[in-house]
């Protein structure tokens, strides 16, 4: 089945256990997506300019049709400074992205996420606790004054806050061989979070850092389960996380489409394991994968390794230029918790709105803002 036919079929099956996640008002189930899209019009009409809807690139269709703005998670944080009279921000995306934009507001917005159980299981690999245990150990092996801390944008506020108060900074996938490059000018070692990938990809296609020159920390063995040679010996700890999406991509898988289709540009996602980056032909962030794909020349063909609500958006997009767009998984590389975020919910907090009801409101603690702001600060500095 192709992610045309997939697509479909997954939202008919979805609407039909819309209440299954964060209950909705009986009133907000079984309703028609005209009907949907006319009281979301309705809604915005009404809120006017106190009110930015965001939709990330992995968003469906149904959702992302009613965006203000799209855009990977750090693009989209950083419209929320843009319109200083919104007081409204509502965030079509996961958790982790909601709190970015949080500390990126000023005092008066509140950021709204549609679905609170759209979390992200990457964010969640890392716990604050876990990364307290990681430094604490990294302090007892008499590293951790040597090795400065960096979180890749998907994560939860807590952990940008502990990076920030111990001199490190965020990156994005756009940019993280520039905070890398800066990380090693601060520092001897860096410890990047959570996700393995994306690091080892950029440090070792972007910057050509040999491999034996990284260990992955394991959160749940004592010191990551390695030994004080390894880490003493290491440039890059890698925390042992990864994305549930990007991992679902193979080698194989190009091989696959190589033989299907002679010439076709294979581009990938840099959180996709080690071995696809290698067996791929370009491999950058959304924005880039973007740019890549609508500088093709008519009559190419491009297997896109990444989500695939925003593959099926792009074919569309291209077929008309003649380009062909595939996904490079066949059944489609779906995140799940993006997925949670509905037009039933978009219309609830909407119309939430309108009665002066504020539903689903993500609030970063004070402390935690301080010093998440300070690290994504420092990045914004990083060229």
């Amino acid at each position: 089945m192709g992610t045309g036919t997939f697509l479909p079929v997954l939202n008919e099956v979805e609407k039909a256990s819309i209440g299954e996640r964060q209950p909705l008002p009986e009133r907000y189930l079984g309703l028609s997506d005209d009907e949907m899209a006319d009281r979301i019009a309705t809604a915005r009409a009404t809120l006017g300019d106190r009110l930015v809807i965001l939709g990330h690139h992995y968003q469906r269709d149904e959702v992302i049709r009613f965006a203000d703005y799209t855009g990977d998670s750090f693009k989209l944080s950083r419209e929320v400074a843009k319109h200083p009279a919104a007081r409204y921000i509502v965030f079509c995306g996961v958790h982790f992205m909601a709190e970015s934009a949080d500390v990126l507001a000023l005092p008066h917005q509140q950021v709204i996420l549609p679905d609170l159980a759209a979390g992200c299981s990457m964010a969640d690999m890392a716990p604050a606790d876990e990364l307290q245990i990681c430094w604490n150990e990294l302090e007892q092996l008499g590293v951790a004054s040597r090795t400065v801390p960096v979180t890749y944008i998907n994560s939860a506020a807590a952990i940008k806050s502990f990076v920030g108060e111990q001199g490190g900074t965020v990156c994005t996938s756009s940019n993280a061989a520039a905070v890398l490059a800066w990380g090693w000018q601060q520092k001897e070692k860096i410890l990047f979070l959570p996700d393995q990938h994306l690091g080892r990809n950029t440090a070792f296609f972007r910057m050509q850092v040999p491999l034996d020159q990284m260990v992955v920390w394991d959160p749940h063995q004592p010191f990551g389960g390695l030994t004080r040679e390894q880490v003493e010996a290491a440039r890059l700890i890698l925390w042992k996380g990864h994305c549930s999406v990007h991992v679902r991509f193979s080698a194989t898988q190009i091989a696959q489409v190589r033989l299907e289709h002679p010439g076709v540009h294979v581009i990938v996602h840099p959180e996709v394991p080690f071995e696809v980056v290698q067996a791929a032909d370009d491999a950058g962030s959304t924005e880039y994968i973007l740019s890549q794909v609508r500088a093709g020349a008519p009559g190419s063909v491009w297997a896109v390794g990444t989500e695939v609500h925003l593959v099926h958006r792009l074919a569309a997009e291209m077929a008309p230029h003649g380009v062909t767009v595939l996904s490079l998984d066949t059944l489609g590389c779906l995140c799940s918790t993006m997925f949670r975020v509905s037009p039933n919910h978009l219309l609830w907090v909407l119309e939430g709105l309108v009665d002066g009801q504020v539903y689903n409101q993500v609030e970063v603690p004070e402390a935690q803002i301080h010093w998440g702001r300070v690290a994504l600060d420092r990045m914004l500095q990083i060229h």
